[in-house]
C-alpha cells in the first residue's frame, strides 16, 4: 500500500526535511513525498535586509523549488494551505485537498505586533521576499521624492526612519540602511545631516542574546554610522506619519515617514490553528512536541523549525527559532518519519548542539559568539563576517549545491555594490571585459609560437625531455653547489649547445622556464647570485637566483623555481625511464601549447584554455623553473580565467548555448553542477 508524506512549507526546515526524506526513499516506489508552499521559490530569510537596503540583487535570496528538487522524488505543489484536518488526514489548500499518511508541519513564522495600535497598518515588515522588495523600493522612493522637497522640515520628516526591535533582524536591517544612506545621499544630492535613523526597543540593549560586551560593540558601531539607539522604550502606537512610545512615564511622539517593524515573530496561522486542533498549542502559536518531534499525542504529525516547541532535556527554555534549529530538526524529523513509515520503532530523540549566533551591522561589520555548548567565544568583526558567509555556504551545499554557491559568491563578493562587503570591493567586477582582448590575443600568439618552434626543434620526432629536465637541474645545482662534481659536459650535450655560451639553460620562453636569449654573456665572467634558497622540510624548496651580478642583471637573468622532491622522483623514476610515456608527454606539451594558443586567440573555451595554461606554467615552475621576463604568462592566464571570453570571443556565442544544453542533462540537474 502506498504511503503519502506531505511537507507543508518550503522554509529552511521544510526544504531540508523533504530532501532528506527523498534520499531515504529514493528506491521505494511505495512512498510519495510532496512539499507544498504558496511560493515557487525558497527564500533566504536571514538575507532579507541585504535586498531591502539594495546591497544585493533580489534574485540572490530566492531559490527555485523546481531546481532544488530536480530529479528527486519530491513533488513540488504550489498552493496556499488554509487548514489541516488531522482526523481525516487531509490538508486543505486554496486550490485542492491533499491526503496524507504522515504530515510534516514546517510553515514557519510571521511578524507579531503585540497589539500595538496602527503597527500592522502603518509599518513595513521584513519577513518575506515581497517584504524585502517593497521596502527596498520604499527607501529609494523616499530619497527620490525628498530630493525635490524644498521645505527643510518636510524633507527632514520624510528622511526619518525608525526600526522597531533591536534583535537580530532589527539590528541587521538598521545596519544595512545606515550603510546605504550615504550612497543614496550622493545619488540624490542630499546632505546626510538631513537623514535621521532611530532604532527603538523595550529591552535594555541590542541583541540581548549576545554578551553585554558584544551588544556594546554593536551599539557603538550603529552610533558611528549615524544611528540613534533608544532602549527601554515601548512602542504604543504607529501612525501614518508618526511613532509613539513610552519613555518611563512619559509618552513621546516622533514624526517619521518610514517605520520598519522587526519586534518579534509568532508561528504562522496554519501552525497556530493546528496547535489548537492537536491540543498541543503553546506560546506564540508553536506546537508542543515529544522528543521525536511528533506533535503530542499524534504519531503521524511531525513539527520542525520555528513551529516546534520542545525543551531539550536538561534545558530550561525551548529550542530557539533560528536557522540552525531548523537544520538540526530536519535531520531528526526525516529519520523518525522514515522509521514510522517503515513500521520501525528505531526513533532518535532530538538533541541539538548549537554552535552560536552572529549578527551583521551592514556588509562590513559583524559580531559573533560561536563554539560548542560548553565553550563559547567571541569573534572579531572580520572573522565574524567570514563565519557568517561560511555558514551560509554550508547551508547552500545542502540545498542547491554549486549552483547557489556560485550565485552567492557572485552577489556577495564579485559584483558587490559600493564596496559593501567585509573585504571591500577588491573582488568586484569593474573593468569592461573587452579590455582583456589584447592580452588574450598576445598570450595565445606566444603559446602558438612556442609550440611551432618546438616542432622546428624536432620535439615531435626526437626525444628531448631528458635534456629539458636534467639540464635545468644541472643549471640550478651548478649555482647552488658550485663545488659539487656535476657531469656538465654529458648533461649539456643533451640540452642545447647554447648552454656552453650562456647560463640560460632552463628552456625557452613559453615553457615558463623560458629560454635564454643566447647572448646573455660568457659563463666565465658571470657571477651568479643566490637570492633565496629556502627549504620547507622535504616538501618543497624555493630557489630564486640571478645568473650574473645584481648590478648587471636584467629580468631574463633572474631564475625562479619551486623544487618539489615528489615531482623530481616522478620524473626520474616513472617518466624518463619509460621512453614511450616520456615521448607521449613531450608531444603532449607541444600539442597543448598550440591548442591553448589557438583557443585563446579565438576566445573559445577561454576559461578552460586559461586553466590549462596555468597548469602548464606550474608544471614548468616545479620542473625547470621560470625566468622572470616570462612569468607574465602565468599572471595573464590567471587574469583571463573568468572574463577573457566575455567579449570579442567565440565564447560570447558558444557558452550560452552550451550552458543551456549542459543544465538539461539529468545528472547535472540533480547535482546542481551548473550556474545560472
Amino acid at each position: 500500500m502506498q504511503k503519502r508524506i506531505v511537507v507543508v512549507g518550503a522554509g529552511y526546515a521544510g526544504i531540508l526535511t523533504a530532501k532528506k526524506l527523498a534520499k531515504k526513499f529514493k528506491k521505494d516506489d511505495n512512498v510519495t513525498i510532496k512539499i507544498i508552499d504558496k511560493n515557487p521559490f525558497h527564500t533566504m530569510l536571514t538575507e532579507l535586509h541585504e535586498v531591502a537596503a539594495n546591497r544585493v540583487e533580489e534574485s540572490s535570496i530566492r531559490m527555485d523549488l523546481k531546481k532544488i528538487f530536480a530529479r528527486r522524488k519530491v513533488d513540488v505543489v504550489l498552493d496556499e494551505i488554509q487548514s489541516i484536518d488531522f482526523d481525516a488526514k487531509v490538508i486543505k489548500g486554496a486550490n485542492e485537498e491533499y491526503a496524507y499518511d504522515h504530515v510534516v508541519i514546517a510553515t514557519g513564522s510571521k511578524p507579531t505586533f503585540f497589539g500595538v495600535k496602527g503597527a500592522k497598518e502603518n509599518s513595513y515588515t521584513l519577513w518575506s521576499y515581497d517584504d524585502a522588495v517593497i521596502l527596498r523600493d520604499r527607501i529609494r522612493d523616499v530619497f527620490r521624492t525628498a530630493a525635490g522637497v524644498s521645505d527643510y522640515d518636510a524633507r527632514r520628516k520624510m528622511l526619518t526612519f525608525h526600526v522597531v526591535g533591536a534583535g537580530f533582524t532589527g539590528v541587521e536591517m538598521m545596519g544595512e540602511l545606515a550603510e546605504y544612506v550615504p550612497v543614496l545621499c550622493e545619488d540624490y544630492n542630499i546632505s546626510p545631516k538631513d537623514v535621521t535613523m532611530v532604532i527603538v526597543d523595550g529591552m535594555e540593549r541590542a541583541v540581548p542574546i549576545l554578551p553585554e560586551k558584544l551588544s556594546a560593540k554593536i551599539e557603538k558601531r550603529l552610533a558611528k554610522m549615524g544611528v540613534r539607539c533608544e532602549f527601554n522604550e515601548v512602542v504604543t502606537e504607529v501612525g501614518t506619519d508618526f511613532i509613539e512610545f513610552k519613555r518611563g512615564e512619559e509618552i513621546v511622539r516622533n514624526e517619521t515617514h518610514t517605520v520598519i517593524w522587526t519586534a518579534g515573530i509568532e508561528s504562522s496561522t496554519v501552525s497556530t490553528e493546528s496547535g489548537k486542533a492537536l491540543n498541543a498549542a503553546h506560546r506564540a502559536g508553536r506546537i508542543e512536541t515529544d522528543s521525536f518531534l511528533r506533535a503530542k499525542g499524534h504519531e503521524d504529525v511531525t513539527v520542525v523549525g520555528d513551529n516546534m516547541y520542545y525543551i531539550v532535556e536538561g534545558e530550561e527554555t525551548p529550542v530557539p527559532q533560528m536557522v540552525e534549529n531548523a537544520e538540526h530538526s530536519a535531520g531528526t524529523a526525516a529519520h523518525n518519519v522514515a522509521e514510522s513509515i517503515k513500521g520501525s520503532n528505531n526513533f532518535k530523540a532530538y538533541k541539538p548542539s548549537f554552535h552560536g549566533v552572529m549578527v551583521c551591522v551592514g556588509g562590513r561589520y559583524g559580531a559573533a559568539r560561536v563554539g560548542l555548548p560548553n565553550f563559547m567565544f567571541n569573534l572579531p568583526s572580520f572573522f565574524a563576517m567570514f563565519a557568517k558567509h561560511f555558514i551560509n555556504i554550508v547551508y547552500f551545499v545542502q540545498v542547491l549545491g554549486w549552483n547557489k554557491i556560485f550565485s552567492y559568491v557572485k552577489h556577495e563578493f564579485l559584483t558587490i555594490r559600493n564596496r559593501r562587503s567585509f573585504v571591500g570591493g577588491h573582488f568586484s567586477n569593474r573593468s569592461p571585459s573587452f579590455l582583456a582582448f589584447p592580452i588574450r590575443l598576445w598570450l595565445g600568439m606566444v603559446w602558438v609560437f612556442e609550440g611551432i618552434h618546438k616542432i622546428s626543434e624536432q620535439w615531435m620526432t626526437e626525444f628531448k625531455l631528458d635534456g629539458f629536465f636534467n639540464g635545468a637541474n644541472w643549471f640550478y645545482d651548478s649555482i647552488l653547489n658550485p663545488g659539487a662534481d656535476t657531469d656538465a659536459g654529458a648533461t649539456t650535450a643533451m640540452i642545447s649547445n647554447k648552454v656552453i655560451e650562456s647560463i640560460d639553460v632552463i628552456s625557452r620562453a613559453t615553457d615558463a622556464t623560458s629560454a635564454g636569449t643566447g647572448d646573455g654573456g660568457s659563463s666565465a665572467t658571470a657571477v651568479p647570485q643566490v637570492l633565496v634558497n629556502w627549504k620547507f622540510f622535504e616538501i618543497f624548496q624555493v630557489i630564486f637566483l640571478s645568473t650574473t651580478t645584481l648590478k648587471e642583471a636584467t629580468l631574463d637573468q633572474f631564475a625562479f623555481k619551486i623544487n618539489v622532491p615528489l615531482m623530481n622522483w616522478f620524473i626520474d623514476n616513472i617518466l624518463l625511464p619509460n621512453e614511450g610515456l616520456a615521448f607521449f608527454m613531450q608531444r603532449f606539451i607541444v600539442v597543448a601549447e598550440i591548442l591553448i594558443g589557438l583557443a585563446l586567440i579565438a576566445g573559445l573555451f577561454t576559461t578552460l584554455a586559461s586553466g590549462f595554461s596555468i597548469v602548464l606554467q606550474l608544471m614548468f615552475l616545479t620542473t625547470t623553473g621560470w625566468y622572470l621576463h616570462n612569468a607574465w604568462m602565468f599572471f595573464a592566464a590567471f587574469a583571463l580565467l573568468f572574463t577573457g571570453g566575455q567579449a570579442l570571443a567565440l565564447d560570447y556565442y558558444v557558452m550560452p548555448w552550451l550552458k543551456d544544453k549542459w543544465r538539461s542533462i539529468p545528472f547535472v540537474k540533480k547535482w546542481y553542477l551548473y550556474h545560472d
